[in-house]
């Protein structure tokens, strides 16, 4: 599914070249569940935008179901992301403008996708548990809420791979259970590889495997 061979990615500053990412080189199959753990600057969310497509390496290669997307070009990446990727982060990224089902429905209006749009973002928010949410606006929303709406956007693609950066951060504890819960669950039923980049231990918990960041290079991987 995911293959990363030899990944670096440097930035300068000034006469400087600094180090992000050192020659990190793994393998994701499909459907597994990967927590991405480390100290703060160890380059964790880094790798994960260069597994996104957000950001290109300074060498190495990333491949998604046996295509290298270091080689694609921006907009070839873009129609990547739209078929193949969804992303849950920390900040929810909802349209203050649009209620809940508008935002689920919106990546498949953004890749026309519309025929069974309405049905699959209200399958999705109802299995979120906002059923009777739909037409509320995010400021109308809890944290938690806007969360779940978050959650329900990216799978409404049915990506092959989901990538969640500290998706339970700005949660509290119950909520964050339950958006932990909502992730497995939806992973385990879309049939999604989730990778998920996260500080808290009992999230990782969950997961069918860790990996540890330490200055840009893997220091464990169990």
């Amino acid at each position: 599914m995911i293959v990363v061979r030899n990944l670096v990615k440097s930035i300068r500053n000034g006469a400087h070249e600094v180090h992000i990412i050192r020659d990190i080189t793994f393998d994701v199959p499909s459907r597994q569940f990967v927590a991405v753990m480390g100290p703060s600057g160890s380059g964790k969310s880094t790798l994960l935008g260069l597994i996104a497509g957000l950001d290109w390496p300074s060498s190495g290669t990333i491949s998604i179901d046996g295509e290298d997307i270091t080689l694609l070009r921006e907009d070839e990446m873009a129609q990547l992301r739209g078929k193949k990727l969804g992303f849950v982060f920390q900040s929810y990224h909802l349209i203050p403008t649009l209620t809940a089902l508008e935002n689920v429905m919106l990546p498949l209006e953004f890749n026309s996708s519309s025929n069974g749009a309405v049905a699959r973002a209200t399958y999705l928010l109802e299995s979120v548990g906002l059923a009777g949410r739909h037409d509320h606006y995010p400021a109308q929303l809890s944290g938690g809420e806007q969360q779940r709406v978050a959650l329900a956007r990216a799978f409404v693609m049915k990506p092959s791979v989901l990538l969640a950066d500290e998706p339970t951060g700005n949660l509290d504890s119950e909520n964050g259970r339950h958006v932990l819960e909502l992730l497995i669950r939806l992973n385990k039923e879309e049939g999604t590889t989730l990778i998920l980049v996260t500080h808290d231990e009992l999230l990782a918990s969950h997961a069918e495997r860790r990996i540890v960041l330490r200055d840009g290079k893997i220091v464990e991987d169990r």
